[in-house]
C-alpha cells in the first residue's frame, strides 16, 4: 500500500490543480444506479457498494470481496455509458479492485472548415482503473491508478491519473466521513499540438450518517472544492448562498428492509444547469430503487431531468462468494 501512496505524491507534483480546461468530464457522469439515485456524488460510504470505488478508492473494504457489477446508463441525446467493476483479495494483500467505463456519444455528420461533408464521425471516451485499499483501526485508505482515453472524430487525448482517498468509520455510531483527491496526474497526449487542456483535478469531502431511530441514511458531499467561485463565461455570477449549494450534493437512502431501499438525491448545480427559464420542474432531483435477491442486487435510478428527458441507470451486482460458495476458484 505504501508504494501506491509514494506514487501518488509523484503524480501530485505533476498535476495541474485547475478545472478551467479540464477534459475527460465523462468521469463525473454517474455510471451506476446508486450514484445516480443519490444525486451523483458520494465519497463516504465504505463497504456498501463495489461501484463506489470509482468515487473514492477507500470505500472498497474487504466486505465487498467477490462482488462483480455491470451498469448501463441511458443518457441525453442518445449517448450512453457502460461500467463494470470487480473487487477481490489478491494473495492475502488486501482488497484490490478493477473498474472500466466507456461513454459513447454515437455517430454524427462531419464537416470540414469550408462546410463540406466529410462523412460520418463518432466519439467515445473510456477509463480503466486498478487500485487497492487498506483498513487500519477506524480508518480506511485507498489509492487507484487510472488510464483515460478520449476519441472525438479522429482526434485523441490520453491521460494517466490517480485517486487518493480516506474514510473515517465511527466505531460505535452509523457515521462515516470521507475525503478524496481525484484525478491527480497528467496528459500523455492532447487532441492537438499546442492545446492547453488539463486533467480534471478535484477535491471532494463528505459525510454519511443514519440517525439511530430513523430508517434513512443521509449523505452530504462537497465537490469541486479545487475550483471555488469559478462562474462559467456568459453566466451571471452566483450569489454566496447559491455558490455554496453549487458545490453540495445531498443524497438519502430509505432503508425499507435489508433487501429493499429507495434512493433520493438533489444536486443544485445540475438544477441550475438544466432548468428552463420559464420553469425548473424536477431538474437536479433524482430517485432510485434497489432490490436484493439472494446473491443478486438489482437497481434502477433516474436522474438529471430536462425538457429532453431524464437519464436512466440500471445496475446488477453479483456476490460471487454467495453464488459459487467459498471455494469458487
Amino acid at each position: 500500500m505504501r508504494y501506491l501512496f509514494l506514487a501518488s505524491l509523484f503524480f501530485l507534483g505533476l498535476s495541474v490543480q485547475s478545472q478551467d480546461r479540464g477534459i475527460f468530464r465523462f468521469m463525473d457522469i454517474p455510471g451506476h444506479a446508486r450514484l445516480t439515485g443519490t444525486g451523483g456524488y458520494m465519497v463516504s460510504l465504505p463497504g456498501q457498494d463495489v461501484n463506489l470505488m470509482t468515487s473514492n478508492p477507500a470505500l472498497a473494504t474487504d466486505t465487498l470481496n467477490g462482488n462483480a457489477s455491470f451498469s448501463y446508463l441511458s443518457y441525453f441525446a442518445r449517448s450512453n455509458k457502460l461500467m463494470m467493476a470487480y473487487q477481490d483479495e489478491l494473495g492475502g494483500s488486501g482488497p484490490w479492485m478493477i473498474a472500466a467505463e466507456r461513454m459513447g456519444y454515437g455517430d454524427f455528420d462531419g464537416y470540414d472548415p469550408t462546410g463540406q461533408f466529410t462523412g460520418r464521425e463518432n466519439a467515445s471516451e473510456s477509463m480503466i482503473m486498478i487500485g487497492r485499499s487498506h483498513r487500519s483501526g477506524n480508518f480506511s485508505m485507498g489509492a487507484s491508478l487510472k488510464f483515460v482515453s478520449s476519441s472525438i472524430a479522429g482526434y485523441t487525448a490520453n491521460g494517466l491519473m490517480m485517486d487518493i482517498g480516506g474514510v473515517f468509520i465511527h466505531p460505535e455510531k452509523d457515521f462515516n466521513a470521507g475525503l478524496v483527491i481525484r484525478n491527480v496526474g497528467f496528459l500523455i497526449d492532447d487532441y492537438e499540438d499546442g492545446s492547453d487542456n488539463q486533467v480534471p483535478f478535484d477535491v471532494r469531502a463528505g459525510l454519511t450518517f443514519k440517525p439511530e431511530f430513523m430508517p434513512v441514511r443521509f449523505s452530504f458531499t462537497a465537490y469541486r472544492l479545487s475550483s471555488w467561485n469559478e462562474t462559467p463565461e456568459g453566466e451571471e455570477k452566483a450569489g454566496t448562498a447559491d455558490e455554496i449549494f453549487r458545490h453540495l450534493n445531498i443524497g438519502a437512502e430509505v432503508l425499507i428492509s435489508r433487501n429493499v431501499n429507495f434512493r433520493l438525491g438533489y444536486n443544485h448545480l445540475i438544477r441550475q444547469q438544466l432548468k428552463l427559464e420559464e420553469a425548473s420542474g424536477m431538474a437536479g432531483f433524482s430517485f432510485g430503487v434497489m432490490f436484493r435477491v439472494k446473491a443478486f442486487e438489482l437497481a434502477y435510478s433516474r436522474g438529471g431531468y430536462h425538457a429532453a428527458g431524464g437519464a436512466h441507470n440500471f445496475t446488477i451486482v453479483v456476490n460471487t462468494v454467495r453464488l459459487f460458495g467459498k471455494n469458487r476458484y
